[in-house]
Order: structure tokens, then sequence, then C-alpha cells
């Protein structure tokens, strides 16, 4: 698929699309999931706040496309402003809409925050409650989170075309809200501190901290 194919299949979400999505909402791919670096036995469906972060395959920088051209960046935060001449390259916006098609599907599953870096994606993802904000029952495979993110990385490497993600993902469970605020503003902040950010290849100290989680 080139990039400009890539680019005509983001522009409008087809109902097959979509179909696709409310064919899985109620029954995710029970498929077996590689194992990860989550918690042992702690119950991945209960209510809660999860940070997920996953890679593109060896890290390649394939989400950002910069100085592309004038007008406003096309990164996703309300931070965009400070980030510069940063745009979301073609597989950078297939992500984006996916993120955006599945919180349009899911009543019960939504990514609260998210940031498209340009070999990563990190997002906030909140679990167990529906629009109405009645509870759920929890999920008898006990994988809600991990089926989840297998989920929205299947349908995103189908419309690009390739596997563009690692197989495993990090996670971390928020516990309170010192936790939700320190990680809203790492990913807040997360595109201007690229240099430095633990991703990147060019870093040096190749380290980047959360305020908060240590």
């Amino acid at each position: 698929m080139t990039i400009l194919q890539a680019d005509e299949q983001t522009k409008a979400l087809t109902a097959l699309q979509r179909c696709r999505w409310i064919r899985f909402r109620n029954n995710l791919m029970d498929k077996p999931v590689r194992k990860i670096i989550r918690l042992d036995n702690y119950d991945y469906s209960k209510n809660g706040l999860y940070f997920i972060t996953i890679c593109t395959v060896h890290k390649n920088e394939l989400l950002w496309a910069t100085d592309v051209g004038d007008g406003a960046p096309d990164v996703p935060l309300c931070c965009a402003h400070a980030v510069g001449k940063v745009y979301l390259s073609s597989f950078g916006k297939i992500i984006r809409d996916n993120i955006h098609r599945a919180n349009s599907v899911y009543d019960d599953k939504k990514i609260l925050q998210y940031v498209i870096m340009p070999n990563h994606i990190h997002f906030i993802l909140k679990i167990g409650a529906g629009v109405s904000g009645t509870s759920r029952a929890p999920s008898p495979t006990n994988e809600i989170v991990p089926q989840y993110v297998s989920m929205l990385k299947r349908f995103i490497n189908k419309d690009i075309g390739f596997n563009i993600f690692q197989r495993s993902y990090y996670d971390h469970i928020i516990r309170n809200q010192k936790e939700y605020i320190a990680i809203s503003k790492y990913i807040h902040n997360n595109p201007i501190k690229w240099d430095v950010d633990e991703y990147n290849p060019r870093n040096e100290n190749n380290k980047a901290e959360v305020l908060g989680l240590e």
C-alpha cells in the first residue's frame, strides 16, 4: 500500500469499517495473546484506568511527518500548538481515525487521552462504565484490556496493510488521582519532549520519567 492509498483510506469511515467494529464490540476475539509486562494475578477486567504504550516494529519512526507545509499541526493534543511543524503521517492518521472509531462504537471502553509519537502511541483507557455511568459485568475471560489492545492493533494493521506494531505492549494501572494527573501531563507534554523521550533512538540517556510514578 502506498502512502497516497493510505491517505485515501482515512478520508471517511465506511459502513463496512464500522460494522467490523460493532461485530467485535460484545464478542472480543479470544485468540491467545502473547505474554506482556503485566501484573500477575491482577484482574484486568476490573473497572478502572490504564496507561497503555504500544511501539512500532523495531521502533521505526513512521507516525510523524514534519515540515510538510503551512497550517496547524496535526498532533491530536491540546498542546499541539507547542510542537511546531509536526504533522501526522498517513499511518499516524489511520491510528487516529481508529481511536476515534473505537470511541464511537464502545460505551464501556473509552480512550480518554492519547498522543501519537513518531514510533509509539500512549493512551489512557477507561473500562467498565457505560455512558449512563452504570457498571458493566466483568468479562468472563478476565482479559478485557489485552483483548481491547489486540483488537485495536488488528484494525489499524488491517487499514495500513501490514503489521506496524510490536506484538507486546506496556501497561500501567492508574491507581489514584495523583497518578492520573502525572500521566495526563506526561501525555500532554510528550511531543515537545521528543528529544529526550525514552523511545527516541537518538536520546543518549534513553530514559524518561513520569512524575509521580516512582
